[in-house]
C-alpha cells in the first residue's frame, strides 16, 4: 500500500467514524424530559430593587456574570439584564449612581421550577426570546438561574466528544494539504 493509499484510507476511516456520530432521537427525547436541576444551576445572585444600577453593574462585572435577580425582601420582583443596561439606561439619559434597580429591572419574569423539565427551559428561552430564566420555590423565593450557556454547556457535555469538541473553527473548510507537511 503506497503513503497514498494510506492516507486516503485514513481520511475514509475519519469521514466515515464522523458521519457515524449521531444523536438518537430517543434520547433527545429523553433529554427534553430531564429535570433541569440536571443544569446545576448555581445559587441566585440577587441584589435588592433599591440598589443602585452602578451597584448593579459592579455586582455583575465581579461575578462575571449577564443577569441578577430583583428582590423585594425574599420574593423575587424582577430581572436586570446586560440587555436592560444597554436599551434603558442610556436611551433613558438616567444616571447609574442615583438611579435605583426598579426603575430599569423586567418585572415579574416568567420563572421555572428545578423540577420541571428542560423543553420548559427552552421553550421559555425560544419563545420568549430570553436568555435567563430565573428559578423559584413554591413560594416565589428566587433559588437559582438558568442561562443558554448553562444549557449548551450541558449537551456539550453529554454529546460524545468527537461531535462537538473537535470541530475546526469553521467546520465548513476542509484541509487542503496533509498536517504536519
Amino acid at each position: 500500500m503506497t503513503v497514498d493509499e494510506r492516507y486516503i484510507d485514513e481520511e475514509l476511516e475519519i469521514a466515515d467514524e464522523a458521519s457515524q456520530v449521531r444523536v438518537d432521537k430517543v434520547d433527545v427525547a429523553k433529554l427534553l424530559d430531564e429535570p433541569i436541576r440536571v443544569l446545576d444551576p448555581g445559587p441566585p445572585i440577587c441584589c435588592d430593587a433599591s440598589a443602585s444600577i452602578r451597584d448593579a453593574v459592579a455586582m455583575m462585572q465581579k461575578r462575571r456574570i449577564g443577569c441578577l435577580l430583583v428582590t423585594d425582601g425574599e420574593e423575587l420582583a424582577g430581572v436586570i439584564t446586560e440587555r436592560d443596561l444597554l436599551l434603558k439606561l442610556i436611551d433613558r439619559g438616567l444616571d447609574g449612581a442615583s438611579t435605583p434597580v426598579s426603575q430599569l429591572m423586567t418585572r415579574d419574569p416568567e420563572t421555572l421550577h428545578h423540577d420541571d423539565p428542560l423543553a420548559l427551559v427552552l421553550n421559555k428561552m425560544s419563545v420568549g426570546g430570553f436568555r435567563h430564566v430565573p428559578l423559584v420555590d413554591e413560594q416565589g423565593h428566587p433559588t437559582g438561574i438558568v442561562s443558554v450557556k448553562d444549557v449548551v454547556d450541558y449537551i456539550v457535555d453529554i454529546l460524545p466528544p468527537s461531535s462537538v469538541a473537535n470541530l475546526p473553527p469553521d467546520h465548513r473548510l476542509v484541509a487542503r494539504s496533509r498536517e504536519g507537511g
